[in-house]
């Protein structure tokens, strides 16, 4: 079989064709274009914001060069391993992998496994590698709704006991990803979620309670912390002088690499931003250095392209709704979700649009966990257009009951 293509090469029973048809290879699949577009964009630009760091930190302006193309392999090793997983292996060990996000969360909590950087537990030291267990638990999440819903759409439509019961294992990993903190995540899980059960026919007027619980829990939370006040307050005016060195600097920074770029940028290596001045530049803020060096020309082609790719995974999930398989359906809208929150929020902080919330873009930021679990949600999308286009998918009347 061909993964590149989705597609068999040829066909028996065919009658043999001219040899120029024979020779012909087949059309490389549009979600692998996408997905190898953007890591091989987002490894060009990402060296070029780094290259200056990279000298002071390890006197190698091609260290985190070296590092990003290194997960890249390891990346696409994963993609080619999860191509040949079916996705009813996910169904069936949809519930360990949830328990297993879990016990990671609580892990990085305890003193002397998690690690603390700028005073945020987040990460579990392997000695080779930092292991972010938010990561993996955004799309761990996924696969559990996933094999919830198909399960238990009737329940999730009719009664509020279908509807409570993901909830209150959302609102354990929320508490959870709260003790660290890691808002971020806990935005991204939260909007999943809630789209996942919104499309699998929940009432809108128990999200209109639930969200108004959700609304009043971030309120008070955010009043108790005067910081988060501050930054909420700060990027409606970042250029005020009680933010403009403080809370809004990063703000600022950012919107001058926009200004600098203007429509085509001032050419790849060229930008200022990225020599100290605008922090994160080559993590959180990679999308002002793609505005500075490539202009707004370059910053739109990089949206189209996340357009597209979150477009092809909502088609994916659409034909496999309507073909009654409901959990490759719900894998594929949670993935989409998933890239199109983080790539609204990315683009929103780097224009002045939110407030200032790091948060990687996936593929084109410097991370391993960020681009190994976007790498992994694109192996299991393309499997879950594979089956689809082969007839192997999960139907929903041969899914099994799960724990």
């Amino acid at each position: 079989m061909s993964f590149f293509s989705i597609r068999l090469p040829w066909n028996r029973n065919q009658v043999a064709q001219p040899a120029a048809n024979v020779s012909a290879s087949p059309p490389l699949n549009s979600l692998w274009l996408v997905t190898l577009t953007l890591m091989g964009f987002g490894l060009v630009i990402m060296t070029s914001a780094s290259m200056d760091l990279g000298s002071s930190l390890a006197n190698d302006p091609l260290y985190f060069f070296k590092r990003q193309l290194f997960f890249i392999g390891l990346g696409l090793i994963i993609m080619m391993i999860v191509l040949t997983i079916s996705m009813r292996i996910w169904y069936r060990i949809s519930h360990i992998l949830l328990i297993v996000s879990a016990i990671l969360l609580i892990a990085v909590l305890i003193p002397g496994l998690g690690t603390v950087v700028n005073g945020s537990a987040r990460w579990i030291d392997l000695g080779f590698y930092r292991l972010q267990p938010s990561e993996m638990t955004k799309l761990f999440m996924i696969f559990y709704m996933a094999a919830y819903l198909s399960r238990r759409r009737e329940e999730v439509h009719n009664n509020w006991a279908g509807f409570l019961k993901p909830m209150a294992i959302l609102g354990l990993l929320v508490v959870l990803l709260y003790l660290e903190p890691d808002h971020g995540a806990i935005v991204i899980l939260m909007a999943t979620t809630f789209t996942m059960l919104f499309l699998a026919g929940a009432r809108l007027h128990r999200f209109v309670l639930i969200m108004m619980v959700s609304f009043a829990g971030v309120a008070s939370l955010a009043i108790m912390k005067p910081h988060v006040i501050s930054r909420l307050t700060s990027f409606l005016n970042p250029w005020a002088d009680e933010y403009v060195y403080g809370e809004g600097y990063q703000l600022t920074q950012a919107l001058i690499a926009f200004g600098r770029g203007e429509w085509l940028g001032v050419g790849l290596g060229n930008s200022l931003q990225k020599l100290y001045f605008l922090p994160e530049a080559h993590t959180d803020f990679i999308l002002s250095i793609v505005a500075e060096e490539t202009g707004l020309l370059g910053v739109i082609i990089v949206l189209m392209l996340f357009a597209f790719l979150i477009g092809k995974a909502m088609g994916v999930a659409r034909s496999a709704e309507k073909q009654g398989a409901y959990f490759v359906a719900y894998v594929a809208y949670g993935i989409a979700m998933v890239f199109a929150t983080q790539t609204f929020i990315n683009f929103g902080v780097n224009t002045g649009l939110l407030p200032t919330k790091g948060l990687t873009l996936p593929f084109l930021s410097y991370g391993g966990n960020s681009l190994l679990i976007s790498c992994l949600m694109m192996g299991v999308l393309l499997r879950a257009e594979y089956e689809l286009k082969t007839g192997q998918m999960l139907r929903h009347d041969s899914v099994e009951e799960a724990p």
